[in-house]
């Protein structure tokens, strides 16, 4: 019998035959249309005060820029606009969800891809594929389940010890320089480039899966992660920091964690600044008191974000973020800046 028959209408190869390409902010100059959306309302003008607010940080020295990834952008075709982010030195630091980072970044490092899909497809028929659904987007299950195990076997080779997830991260990054299939991930760009990358909830995610499975192998020597010293070190890039700027990709843990490092040096009996500029990019509403995590104004009243240069822009990201990547990528202000080198204080 063949697949067809045995799994419906559609076989695997029907639904993963088209993969999902993205953008390149190098390609085209958004310059001209983030200028005239400065002239407009709503979302544009919110999209234009952001670029001009983005820029601004880039050109501030002083300034260390925080990118939050949360969401799944990375695998609807933003994936190459971090890791550009990284790349031209437009980013200092990335707190992120463990899947930006590992079921996405990581996943296609491998040599996997994500598909274009549909989000009217029968989610049954899916799943007697093995295929699991983003939105509009597929993912080979099989594919995932692979990068789980080697998320495991790479734990299986370190010292058995407690890790930050910024420290684990740094060893898949020694491991793709020899074993990626795709280059220029963002996990190996910023071991490169001495970018740390936090993941404040690494479990929730493949590597989670991966991590048990080696715990599993290995009762009594093993790994694990240690999210509270990664939380101290977050927050000393933080104290070493004379300025500070959140680029914000949705909201959730990764926003929180960062913002959180300004009340955590304070209990440290560290003087430091709440962060002087800050975007987020949300579909989420603030009615019910969440907004991901509450709007930046919200946060001024907890001492974590200051409202002088703050814009919320209330849009799907993957609608609004080549844009203003372009932009700054084209004005150029990151040509000038020195890298931080963050990862080497550790």
């Amino acid at each position: 019998m063949s697949d067809k028959k045995k799994l419906g209408h559609n076989s695997k190869k029907d639904f993963l035959k088209n993969p999902v390409e993205h953008i390149d902010i190098t390609s085209f100059d958004s310059r001209k249309i983030i200028s005239s959306m400065e002239k407009m309302s709503f979302v544009s003008r919110e999209t234009a005060n952001a670029s001009k607010i983005y820029n601004e940080m880039l050109k501030d020295k002083e300034c260390t820029i925080f990118l939050t990834l949360a969401g799944s952008t990375s695998a609807a075709g933003c994936m190459h606009v971090y890791r550009d982010m990284v790349k031209y030195n437009m980013v200092d630091a990335i707190i992120a969800t463990g899947a930006s980072i590992i079921d996405m970044d990581f996943f296609e490092a491998l040599g996997f891809k994500h598909y274009q899909g549909s989000q009217y497809q029968n989610d049954t028929e899916l799943r007697n594929n093995y295929i699991d659904r983003i939105y509009d987007t597929y993912i080979d299950e099989e594919d995932l389940q692979k990068c789980d195990k080697i998320i495991g076997e790479i734990a299986d080779k370190l010292k058995p010890q407690a890790y930050t997830s910024r420290e684990f991260i740094e060893e898949i990054g020694k491991y793709l320089k020899n074993n990626s299939k795709k280059k220029g991930s963002l996990i190996e760009t910023a071991y490169d480039n001495n970018v740390p990358i936090f993941c404040p909830a690494f479990t929730d995610s493949s590597a989670g899966f991966g991590l048990v499975m080696h715990q599993e192998r290995n009762p009594k020597n093993h790994i694990t992660i240690d999210s509270i010293r990664e939380f101290r070190e977050l927050t000393e890039i933080k104290i070493k920091s004379k300025g500070s700027g959140l680029f914000m990709i949705g909201g959730g843990v990764p926003k929180n964690f960062i913002q959180d490092t300004v009340i955590c040096a304070e209990l440290l009996g560290k003087d430091v600044d709440m962060h002087k500029y800050a975007i987020q990019i949300t579909v989420a509403d603030s009615r019910d008191g969440a907004c991901s995590s509450s709007t930046l104004k919200e946060a001024s009243s907890w001492g974590k974000v200051d409202t002088t240069k703050e814009q919320m822009v209330f849009a799907e990201a993957t609608s609004v973020l080549p844009l203003i990547a372009s932009d700054a990528y084209h004005t150029g202000e990151w040509k000038k800046r020195d890298r931080k080198n963050f990862s080497k204080i550790f």
